[in-house]
């Protein structure tokens, strides 16, 4: 199975440069969506429901004190396989063009990011995991898209 590093490097390849805000938002994205058209997840890190938005310890002790990311000097994208980059594929069409703060927000109005953040201030740290039942039972609620 890829972890989220491979994600990542492969985001990366796909898009190019981006904020690790952005990158954060498309991996979670990438994650709850691989769930509800894959019925698996993508990679097993856990997700964290941060302040700003869902983030990945593990990916955020990578590009820790950088704003933009060009490439990771860890992650392999062909670790992906091909189901598994249709996925990603699909998610960077949908998302790949928003802002980091317009993906931020987005996370804010859906239950798995509020419900795992339940009883928090808004602001205060949180390192709750957004789990993957909650992030499955939302996004497959929702109406289908064109990128299915």
């Amino acid at each position: 199975m890829a972890n989220v590093l491979d994600v990542a490097q492969y985001i990366l390849q796909k898009q190019g440069p981006m904020s690790v805000m952005k990158l954060q938002k498309l991996i979670y994205y990438c994650q709850a969506w691989s769930l509800v058209w894959d019925e698996k997840p993508l990679f097993n890190e856990e997700i964290e429901a941060w302040a700003m938005g869902p983030v990945v310890r593990e990916l955020y002790e990578v590009h820790k004190g950088s704003f933009e990311l060009r490439s990771l000097d860890m992650g392999n994208s062909d670790s992906l396989s091909s189901e598994q980059k249709e996925t990603v594929d699909a998610i960077l069409g949908t998302y790949g063009n928003q802002t980091a703060q317009w993906l931020s927000d987005l996370t804010h109005f859906e239950n798995p990011w509020n419900e795992a953040r339940e009883g928090i201030p808004e602001g205060a740290s949180c390192i709750r995991e957004i789990t993957l039942a909650s992030m499955h039972e939302y996004y497959s609620s929702l109406p289908p898209s064109d990128n299915e």
